[in-house]
């Protein structure tokens, strides 16, 4: 059970007024450690565990330095260092410089008269869970960012629900030389405002899923160095949907999966997920230039499929450089910290019926151990499309999702499925009114099948402020509590045309679309991370040193942003799950949104469905 929360530090800008871009810090009643994680900076200077603050309920507070660098205490107008393994006490409204002269906080500490609520207040947290706004405190650091995900940022939240969020300019950054944009809807006015950095890429490549109207205009509008491909759909009722980004640099290549179009409403308006990750060029001198790893080929067969016309892009001392599929083999993927989850149309027999949809995925969940705790834990699936379903191929892809073993090769067995979707309520009272459900496009026909009933789950997210925010995100996961077995973030919806259904006694797998996502596991933690940057000249493309027997049978844990626990613990990856766990289930009041039924009920602008 979580202590109760008696005080917390407001961030202040160098002239001491409050700095609303970055998120309070909660103390607890006992001995609340501060640090790097804490704050939203890399400064290296700030220790892990840089201070520890301990506040009571009853309005006392002490401050012990445990980091190697002196703080700065401002207190009754005088300033006064403490240094290492220094203690000193603090009073309400102290100023606190982490570093001399920098990183400044003020301490809250509560009132007399204001004891007892903040008593009852704890009370009620800790009844509550203590999950309130934990979007607040999610600030991974820069070696655990490529481990992790961002959610995009969403306008009209308040500064500190879009805490280590991002925007389309934190992604397109840098002297990029070519670009990839893979996504299924382009708005080319707006990303072109959106992201003036795109107009400067000597060379960019948009593969789409845009309808016929739509290309022709965006071919009339485009750069002229902009080159269109749309990937063949060889079979009927399919997409091109993968959403994912691939920029090419001097130093490297970032790779950049998500799930949001190229268009304003999705990068502004909606619940979304992003993950990139830099790496560097594969060195030719290099005796221990690292094997292929699943990573790579993954990618490079996926991108094979796509057979996008190669162009030549000049990049800085190699000369020019033909960019097509096998290109993305000059890079060293040694350290992802994902696998790539993907679907291509067609009918896949043999060996390749494993390397795409829910296949692909029972493929790598069979190879991995997990806890004893997730045997038999439930599943989720969340997403925005549901495609009409029947409950044989939802067994056959629970099936998938349910694989896996524990140490002692027992398998984790059947986990029980909730499907998180919007109620109609929801929709009618989120961000947008009833025009967020344009992206919920699901029939009636699809959403009333009466087996589904049993699995509906409330979309609810107050830890990260977006209950409001609809979603366009799709995940996938495995959990017990807090704890999480494995995590996906994908483009992909709950569909056969998505995932795949198996044909012909189970010998063919048949895809219609093109999807992509990447997948999160428990892995070896590693003793020196490469903290590698397209855009940092100063970052290390040094390799990750071999581990000890002991050191390798440590392995990361994923947890939400709600689980109690040290954060610090270098095996702990936090993953900001938007929504929250374990869901809840839908009242008999609640009613599961579908696209295609009226609602007279207006919505939060006064309108009704459909317009």
């Amino acid at each position: 059970m979580a202590s109760s929360q008696v005080a917390y530090l407001i961030p202040l800008k160098p002239d001491l007024k409050e700095d609303n871009s970055s998120p309070r810090i909660t103390l607890s009643e006992g001995p609340n450690t501060i640090g790097r994680l804490n704050v939203s900076t890399t400064d290296k200077r700030l220790s892990r565990k840089h201070i520890t603050i301990t506040p009571s309920a009853s309005g006392s507070a002490s401050l012990s330095v445990e980091g190697t660098n002196p703080v700065v205490v401002r207190s009754s107008g005088e300033r006064k260092k403490v240094n290492p393994r220094g203690e000193v006490s603090l009073v309400n409204d102290d100023l606190i410089e982490l570093i001399p002269g920098h990183h400044f906080f003020k301490l809250v500490l509560p009132r007399e008269s204001e004891r007892g609520s903040y008593e009852r207040a704890a009370k009620k947290a800790r009844k509550e869970g203590d999950d309130v706004e934990a979007i607040r405190s999610f600030c991974p650091d820069s070696e655990k960012l490529p481990s992790t995900f961002r959610l995009l940022s969403v306008d009209g939240l308040p500064d500190w629900a879009n805490t280590s969020c991002v925007s389309i300019n934190d992604v397109v950054e840098g002297d990029v030389v070519a670009a990839v944009l893979s996504n299924y809807m382009v708005d080319l006015d707006w990303l072109l405002s959106a992201c003036p950095k795109l107009v400067n890429i000597p060379q960019v490549m948009v593969i789409h899923g845009e309808g016929d109207g739509r290309q022709e205009y965006i071919q009339r509008k485009k750069p002229a160095n902009w080159i269109l491909h749309k990937p063949r759909l060889p079979i009927s009722f399919g997409t091109h949907h993968s959403k994912a980004i691939f920029l090419v640099y001097p130093r490297g290549v970032r790779v950049v999966v998500h799930t949001a179009n190229l268009i304003h409403v999705d990068w502004n308006n909606k619940s979304q997920g992003l993950w990139m990750q830099d790496f560097p060029w594969k060195s030719d001198d290099d005796k221990d230039t690292p094997k292929v790893c699943g990573f790579e080929d993954d990618l490079v067969d996926y991108l094979a499929v796509l057979k996008w016309p190669e162009f030549t892009a000049s990049l800085p001392g190699r000369g020019n450089v033909k960019i097509n599929a096998a290109f993305f083999r000059k890079f060293d993927y040694s350290n992802a910290t994902v696998r790539l989850i993907a679907s291509v149309p067609g009918y896949h027999t043999g060996s390749n019926m494993r390397k795409w949809g829910h296949m692909k995925l029972r493929t790598i969940l069979q190879e991995c151990i997990f806890d004893r705790e997730f045997r038999r834990s439930p599943l989720v699936y969340q997403f925005s499309s549901l495609g009409s379903l029947d409950e044989k191929w939802l067994a056959e892809f629970g099936a998938s999702l349910s694989s896996g073993i524990t140490e002692d090769r027992t398998p984790l067995g059947h986990g029980d499925p909730l499907i998180i979707w919007p109620t109609v309520e929801d929709v009618r009272c989120s961000l947008e009114g009833y025009a967020a459900g344009n992206a919920i496009p699901s029939p009636l026909k699809n959403v009333e099948k009466p087996f589904l009933k049993k699995y509906w789950a409330k979309w609810k997210a107050d830890h990260s402020a977006r209950s409001r925010a609809m979603p366009h995100i799709k995940t996938f996961t495995r959990y017990s509590d807090q704890k999480i077995a494995w995590f996906l973030l994908t483009s992909s919806n709950l569909s056969k045309a998505a995932w795949g259904a198996l044909q012909k006694n189970n010998s063919q797998l048949m895809i219609r679309s093109y999807e992509l996502g990447v997948l999160f596991l428990p892995s070896p933690v590693k003793t020196q991370a490469c903290n590698f940057s397209c855009t940092d000249n100063n970052s290390s493309t040094k390799k990750v040193k071999q581990e000890t027997k002991g050191e390798v049978e440590k392995r990361s844990k994923l947890v939400t942003m709600t689980w109690q626990g040290d954060r610090d613990s270098p095996e702990i990856i936090s993953l900001p799950v938007p929504y929250q766990l374990p869901p809840e289930p839908y009242s008999s009041e609640d009613v599961p949104w579908s696209w295609d039924r009226g609602y007279s009920k207006k919505d939060v602008y006064g309108q009704v469905w459909p317009r």
